[in-house]
């Protein structure tokens, strides 16, 4: 074994595929429209007649949502590189702690997005004692936040693998 490992055991070959990639890439588009659905099936079920209940869907059930969704585009948005490259190669110095700041506010969007279900879980469904039927609601309100948390790693990892045949273009 090679002293300037960490690991014992290697990382497969084929996990620095295109293949790799790209089923990341779609794997984590298709977690995140499943979050989606299942907040959209919650909320039009809320508003029929087999809801049976008086606790609905409304705006403040979709902010769980739209935060871990506004993470997810902002910590997809910065390039991995530029964690730790303070060169002159992008633009100037600085870049490295300004790409830190900006993934730190994405992940403490997402972050909020969490902990904002959970929130609206507790204090909405469990709370007030909410029967089985409608609290079915609180809880998919829950895992959508939860689904697109794991989407946004899934893409993280997924666009920052390197492979031999990627090309790092620059000016």
């Amino acid at each position: 074994m090679s002293e300037d490992r960490l690991w014992k055991f290697r990382r497969p070959e084929w996990l620095n595929s295109i293949w790799a990639r790209n089923a990341g890439v779609y794997g984590a588009g298709g977690l995140f429209s499943l979050a989606f659905y299942i907040l959209l099936d919650s909320a039009v079920w809320s508003k029929s007649a087999l809801n049976g209940s008086t606790i609905h869907v409304t705006f403040v059930d979709w902010l769980p949502f739209i935060f871990s969704s506004l993470g997810m585009l902002i910590i997809n948005s910065v390039e991995k590189a530029r964690l730790s490259a303070d060169s002159f190669s992008y633009s100037g110095s600085g870049v490295a702690w300004k790409a830190r700041v900006v993934l730190f506010l994405g992940f403490a969007a997402l972050a909020g997005g969490l902990a904002g279900g959970v929130t609206v879980f507790v204090l909405k469904f469990i709370v007030p004692g909410v029967p089985f039927p409608a609290l079915t609601m609180g809880v998919e309100v829950m895992v959508s936040a939860m689904i697109v948390g794991l989407s946004t790693v899934i893409l993280w990892v997924s666009q920052n693998i390197e492979d031999e045949y990627s090309y790092n273009l620059s000016l």
